[in-house]
């Protein structure tokens, strides 16, 4: 895929900058970029970022066992997987397959296979942890894969992002819902996190560590048009060098049920489990009880005004 003439505009020359740095780190030794990772996360902690504050707020509503100080140390940790993850996202990019799985064990994949086996597909859905971008790359190491994307504002990239997708795997836009259809009948494996905020049609109060939260409840949708086994994929890196831990959950039994609203519930008691597990690799500083109506707290204060939402390559409408 070429690269159009207008991503060399001025505007774009410092993505191409930070590209370049990213490909740099790519080319180091994997204990050499988790250093350049902890040096990152320390950097984003001390600088005044909104999305600091949002994580701090984040953890306080989901965490509130937590003391104030395991609360911050928390912060802290958190701020330092986001830098590990700028780091994964050159591997995720520009990385070989062999280097790629090489880092990770894969756990399940038994699971997918029986799943696939029936015909009908397979929905893989997880949850917006920082590991979100290697864990998607490791998936398409094991099994030829769709990828829901989201593109971002910056158009370089989103070519860089879509050129990696196109790769590794078939990259589907967030709201191609008839595409996806489309692979599920082919009996493909198509793979996003359902998890963030979302207030469009079909969208549902459904609680998130207690508290109500927008959420979409196309899953249940999908699998009903389309008779796929629905699974869950979760990532953890592990410490140290020793890479990655995936995991591929066993289909869900009765699956889509007569209430989507239990459905998301089913899977967010699963998806709270696992960050219960590794907190500070959850994707913090998404605002997740975001645009709710006036009869719900403003969570976010001064941070709850309209801004462009993390990105990532598996939301879901």
């Amino acid at each position: 895929m070429g690269v159009r003439l207008e991503l060399f505009l001025p505007k774009y020359w410092p993505t191409w900058v930070g590209l370049s740095l990213l490909r740099a780190i790519e080319l180091l030794p994997f204990s050499a970029q988790l250093h350049v990772g902890f040096a990152l996360g320390a950097l984003i902690r001390r600088l005044p970022l909104a999305y600091v504050r949002i994580a701090r707020r984040n953890i306080q509503l989901c965490m509130p066992a937590l003391s104030p100080r395991d609360q911050a140390e928390l912060v802290d940790r958190h701020c330092q997987s986001l830098g590990v993850a700028l780091c994964e996202t050159a591997n995720t990019w520009w990385g070989s397959d062999r280097q790629v799985h090489r880092l990770a064990r894969v756990e399940g994949l038994e699971n997918l296979t029986a799943a696939l086996a029936k015909g009908r597909g397979a929905i893989l859905i997880g949850g917006h942890f920082t590991t979100i971008e290697i864990a998607t790359r490791i998936l398409g190491t094991v099994v030829p894969l769709n990828v829901v994307y989201r593109p971002t504002k910056n158009a370089l990239l989103s070519h860089t992002m879509f050129a990696s997708f196109s790769r590794h795997g078939k990259p589907i836009a967030h709201d191609d819902i008839r595409t996806m259809i489309r692979a599920l009948k082919n009996n493909e494996a198509v793979w996003y996190a359902p998890d963030q905020s979302y207030r469009n049609k079909g969208a549902a109060m459904v609680k998130f560590f207690g508290i109500p939260a927008a959420t979409t409840t196309a899953t249940s949708r999908l699998a009903r048009i389309s008779g796929a086994a629905v699974l869950t994929y979760f990532p953890e890196r592990l410490p140290g060098t020793a890479g990655y831990r995936v995991v591929i959950g066993p289909a869900f039994e009765n699956f889509p049920g007569a209430d989507p609203i239990c459905d998301v519930e089913r899977f967010n008691t699963l998806l709270e489990a696992q960050i219960r597990r590794v907190p500070e690799q959850y994707l913090w500083v998404h605002r997740r009880f975001k645009g709710l109506s006036a009869d719900y707290p403003d969570y976010y204060g001064r941070d709850s005004r309209n801004r462009a939402p993390v990105q990532s390559p598996n939301a879901i409408p």
